[in-house]
């Protein structure tokens, strides 16, 4: 078993949590607590979430992890 990591982020919209649910809907599992930052550069709250999912599949980095 390999256990895959990636952390999803976006601008703070419902698009963040389109794209967390997604991943939730496709297997992965939320890591942690979420984070919140501001991007002063474009004036936008930006948002973070690290998700994991446990793969039958070895880990090369080619893989994309957010096709498994």
């Amino acid at each position: 078993m390999t256990t895959l990591y990636r952390l999803l982020t976006e601008d703070d919209t419902s698009a963040f949590c389109h794209k967390i649910t997604d991943a939730l809907a496709k297997g992965w599992v939320l890591h942690g607590d979420p984070c919140i930052s501001f991007d002063a550069a474009r004036g936008v709250m930006r948002c973070a979430q690290a998700v994991t999912k446990e793969v039958d599949t070895p880990y090369t980095p080619d893989m994309k992890l957010g096709a498994q």
